[in-house]
């Protein structure tokens, strides 16, 4: 659930605690020399790791082992201020260049073998409160987990991001991202303030802009695309800035919003040995219509968010966590009754998750809700991911945004293919995510995602290990998909159900006419309405088109 190294990081702790705000250098704010002292880090020039280095291997590839590249050279960068050194040698030479920060592209956008020259922002990792902005600093190779830490156990405040511990901030807030507190508070883009964008011109010369959502900003529209427009489009974001909108006064525990103290969190399981058609198809579609009717902006309910995994059936356990902020008036008892409209008319038991689904371990700890502290919680979530230390896994994944309940049809072709014996594919799942709420309050334009008249959203997930099943579980993926969005061929068109699909779950088969048969293309199910003025600011910021991939905004 992609939409995120762990806490022992102290460099991060250590250099945000330091560094109180920074100075503005020639309209980029750069880190003040005397915060890196008092760490006892300093930045080092940009390192070259070329195929005849011992750690080539480890930085040629992300989390899905499907994609390794063969680039001539990793550039590895530590500081802001060497990465418009390395693009701009790159143009120079004519070399292709694609960036990594967290490794968690889903597709080959990084590592493809035309790529020449990868640019690892991974080590830009530092978090900080930018008082000459009034606004928290996250540099794009930040891992969720450690953004979440830092602000939370200094400040007292979050930002609503993903659940994924490892994801980076980079290319998860330029595709909008998602996480168990949008229903509540929005989506991380909802309190992006400002961009630092690394941008080559016409002429070949690269500069790095500063984008603000500022109405008077020269640059606005570049924040306005960096707001869920997705990520590798425009140029090399190096760092972001967050603020609530109409926050006031400079101090930091009072710009963003504060976290739920205290949650309850509980995981349940149904065993595939008791469940019918009629029962599976019961079980989603309480769940759909749950959220259909529980996710207006300003609801009680959004207190509540939940994802359900339907497994295919040699997993053995169909399961579903559902959190709730505990501290709001009769938190419990909307668990209780949250649970008990998802099980109605479905008469089957839940019992405890023992068994791994999707990207998660087993939860038997959490057969009954746990009232948790809010970090805890989330820690918790966050490591027991195995997608995330498994380093072998193979995936594969195609999305969808669901506006309405299923219609009848669907229902039955997930069913079909989640029980399908001709295999056995114990690592095939569909998961249904909460949405709505917040998310829905601002316009579909206001920022470059467009996805927010939506209630959930589903993810196809397929995670293996032996090459050898590759072509199983990949059809596996394509013919369930094809056969739930047959009447619209073959994929979620946006309508009164469905909403199109998620960049940050990027498929290229939906540039392939072969899966694709619907006449709305790959870029109306990502991006709707808002494409062409996605395209504006390509025009603007990248007319040589230096930075693209399979799916990038093409130029006009």
């Amino acid at each position: 659930m992609h939409d995120s190294k762990g806490i022992g990081r102290r460099r991060l702790f250590t250099t945000a605690a330091a560094l109180g705000g920074t100075a503005a250098m020639g309209g980029v704010l750069a880190r003040p020399a005397a915060a890196e002292d008092a760490v006892g880090t300093r930045t080092f020039a940009p390192v070259k790791v070329t195929p005849a280095d011992a750690q080539y291997g480890e930085l040629v590839h992300g989390m899905n082992r499907r994609y390794v590249g063969n680039p001539e050279a990793v550039q590895i960068v530590d500081d802001v201020s060497q990465v418009a050194g390395v693009v701009q040698a790159a143009v120079t030479a004519g070399k292709r260049l694609t960036v990594r920060s967290g490794g968690h592209c889903l597709e080959d956008w990084v590592f493809n073998p035309e790529v020449q020259v990868v640019l690892d922002l991974s080590l830009l990792d530092k978090v900080y409160y930018d008082s000459g902005r009034r606004a928290f600093a996250v540099e794009t190779g930040a891992q969720l987990l450690d953004v979440y830490a830092l602000l939370y156990q200094v400040y007292g405040v979050t930002v609503p991001g993903g659940i994924c511990h490892s994801v980076a901030a980079g290319g998860h807030v330029s595709g909008g991202g998602w996480g168990l507190l949008c229903r509540q508070l929005g989506l991380i883009i909802d309190y992006l303030c400002a961009v630092e964008v690394v941008v080559v011109g016409a002429d070949g010369r690269v500069r790095t802009v500063v984008a603000t959502n500022d109405p008077g900003d020269p640059h606005r529209e570049l924040w306005w695309a960096h707001a869920g427009g997705g990520g590798g489009n425009f140029g090399v974001v190096t760092r972001y800035w967050f603020r609530t909108p109409g926050a006031i006064g400079s101090d930091p525990r009072k710009l963003l919003p504060k976290p739920p103290r205290e949650v309850y969190l509980v995981a349940q399981a149904w065993p595939w040995e008791s469940m019918t058609e009629a029962k599976v198809s019961r079980l989603a579609q309480n769940y759909a219509r749950w959220f259909t009717a529980h996710s207006a902006p300003g609801a009680p309910e959004l207190a509540l968010a939940s994802f359900l995994v339907l497994t295919h059936r040699s997993a053995g356990q169909i399961a579903m966590v559902t959190q709730v902020d505990a501290t709001v008036p009769d938190a419990r008892r909307m668990l209780d009754d949250y649970r008990a409209a998802i099980g109605e008319g479905v008469d089957v038991p839940t019992e405890a998750v023992t068994r791994p689904f999707a990207e998660f371990g087993p939860m038997a700890a959490y057969a009954e809700p746990r009232r948790l502290p809010w970090l805890e919680a989330t820690r918790y979530l966050a490591l027991t991911n195995t997608n995330l230390t498994d380093p072998t896994y193979r995936q594969e994944y195609k999305s969808s945004y669901m506006r309405a309940a299923f219609p009848d049809r669907q229902l039955a072709a997930l069913y079909k293919h989640l029980t399908r014996t001709d295999v056995t594919l114990p690592g095939a799942s569909i998961t249904l995510s909460s949405y709505g709420g917040e998310v829905n309050r601002p316009a579909p334009s206001a920022t470059g995602y467009p996805h927010r008249e939506s209630f959930f959203k589903m993810m196809w997930m397929s995670l293996w290990n032996d090459p050898a099943e590759d072509a199983a579980y990949i059809a596996w993926n394509r013919q369930c998909y094809a056969e739930v969005y047959a009447d619209t061929g073959g994929v979620p068109v946006p309508n009164a159900v469905t909403d199109g699909c998620y960049v940050n779950y990027p498929d290229n088969d939906l540039n392939d006419p072969a899966y694709n048969t619907s006449s709305t293309p790959w870029y109306k199910l990502y991006y709707k309405d808002n494409y062409p003025r996605l395209q504006q600011v390509k025009k603007k910021y990248d007319p040589t088109d230096f930075f693209r991939h399979a799916q990038s905004v093409r130029l006009p």
